[in-house]
């Protein structure tokens, strides 16, 4: 006798792809998560880097011009790096200025003051490859990671049968998930709120 055929079986294999892509996506996925909640507050701190100040004493005065100041500062601070510009700020100071670093030589007292930003240990390279500033390769792996988001969330649908799948509670959720974002934007004007200005009042006779 000949044995039924067995009928194709969707669920396990999308149980099984959406384990296995979910397991790609962790690493990628706390990247963007963590690096979306700091820029997300951009306007109260900056994200990428933090700022430093400190305070070296050379032990007197140091003499020379402003050229021989900033080598000296340099030296004492073991930076090879070449500043933008070196500025006589007044009598006894002159400020030797980087992209994000400013040293204040004070050449009275011989004290420099190291005044910059340090990059935030792993929000930097996280917000770098987030805003996508590497473009190039990273490009197409970010499209490969969102592709891979949308597999999860269509497959995630179809996972579990009966009330607690799409048949059931998952549509509540699904029609809450989509009206959020929805409701937003109808309450908050959407992209052209900032630019409807409000009307001016007549001028009085």
């Amino acid at each position: 006798m000949a044995e039924p055929k067995r009928r194709f079986a969707l669920r396990p294999w999308l149980r099984a792809f959406h384990r296995d892509i979910g397991y790609l996506a962790v690493g990628f996925t706390l990247l963007y998560a963590l690096s979306g909640l700091a820029v997300n507050h951009i306007s109260d701190w900056d994200p990428s880097f933090q700022s430093y100040e400190t305070v070296v004493q050379t032990g007197g005065p140091i003499a020379g011009d402003d050229d021989e100041v900033a080598r000296f500062a340099l030296a004492r601070l073991s930076i090879a790096d070449k500043p933008r510009s070196v500025d006589r700020v007044g009598d006894t100071q002159v400020d030797v200025v980087f992209e994000k670093r400013t040293l204040h030589v004070d050449t009275k007292t011989g004290a420099i003051t190291d005044e910059g930003q340090k990059p935030r240990f792993l929000l930097r390279v996280a917000n770098w490859l987030h805003l996508n500033r590497g473009k190039k390769a990273w490009t197409y792996v970010a499209d490969a990671y969102a592709a891979g988001l949308l597999f999860l969330a269509v497959s995630g649908l179809f996972m579990i049968p009966g009330k607690k799948g799409l048949a059931g509670r998952g549509v509540v959720f699904l029609a809450i998930g989509i009206a959020i974002p929805v409701a937003y934007v109808q309450l908050s004007g959407g992209p052209e709120a900032p630019r409807k200005a409000p009307a001016r009042a007549a001028p009085a006779p």
